[in-house]
């Protein structure tokens, strides 16, 4: 039996169930972290039935609020189990500007800032061989980080969702190859897995050529299935023990453009994220 669990976010969407369904079959106790209880409990009992694993849990977190990463992570911190694999799964694309808490662009605080606050007040519940993967997107390299206007506007200039979407992927990328670097020494392994694009909500653009593109465009694209491999290879596989600071995607390392290794604009972005929500950690 595992000792340490996993948690996984966004676990009720279509990679997120296929992200829970390999680490229940590998035989962890597995946290849903769902923003909607009824659909992620519904989802529960599906796995438990598929996987034969009851050690399926359920609870709420919505990463578009600060207050709900505190209460979530502060009842993981009250059982004092350790923490062996963190999957940051979930994300969004907001259609129009939205502020949530603190005036942070609520794309952001969903991809970005919530994942953040999250990971770092649940590091101390874990220890050398505990894995973290952040879940990027094949946008990010087209994202730019303005500080401080990417908190609150998500960009420099008018509000237009993919370009603010992929700029949270970039940020949570610098993310990840910044936290690896801090971690290295505990061996706290901490990488970014794209998925490609997938069959999922998340594609769906609401307009009216949103059926044209589900007949002619979905069954092309990967499903959530085969979206969810390359994450679920870097939580699971022996080949990725010790492997950190890595973006990887079709089961593979990829090759990172220089611009996403200077140390300048990660810790940068570290600092004004941490001065942030510093009351909260």
């Amino acid at each position: 039996m595992r000792k340490g669990i996993v948690i996984v976010t966004g676990a009720a969407g279509g990679i997120g169930t296929e992200i829970v369904r390999a680490v229940a079959l590998a035989g962890y106790k597995t946290i849903m972290a769902c923003q909607t209880l009824e659909k992620g409990e519904q989802k529960r009992d599906l796995l438990v039935w598929e996987t034969g694993n009851p050690r399926i849990e359920v609870l709420w977190l919505d990463l578009a609020s600060l207050v709900s990463v505190v209460a979530f992570t502060e009842e993981i911190i009250k059982r004092g189990e350790p923490v062996e694999l963190l999957m940051n799964n979930a994300g969004t694309i907001c259609p129009a500007f939205t502020s949530a808490e603190r005036e942070i662009e609520r794309t952001v605080c969903v991809n970005y800032v919530g994942p953040w606050l999250l990971t770092q007040r649940l590091v101390p519940l874990m220890g050398p061989g505990s894995r973290i993967v952040n879940m990027v997107s094949c946008t990010f390299p087209l994202g730019w980080v303005d500080i401080p206007r990417f908190f609150t506007h998500g960009r420099k200039g008018g509000f237009r969702k993919l370009s603010v979407y992929s700029n949270t992927k970039l940020a949570l990328v610098l993310f990840t190859l910044e936290l690896a670097e801090r971690l290295a020494e505990k061996g706290i392994t901490v990488n970014a897995a794209d998925p490609g694009i997938v069959s999922t909500d998340m594609i769906t653009m609401h307009r009216w050529y949103d059926p044209l593109a589900d007949l002619f465009f979905r069954p092309f694209i990967r499903t959530p299935r085969k979206g969810a491999a390359t994450t679920v290879g870097l939580l699971l596989e022996e080949r990725y023990a010790g492997v950190s600071g890595k973006v990887c995607a079709g089961n593979r390392i990829k090759n990172s453009s220089a611009r996403y290794k200077k140390a300048g604009l990660r810790k940068q972005l570290w600092e004004e994220t941490e001065r942030l929500v510093r009351d909260l950690l």
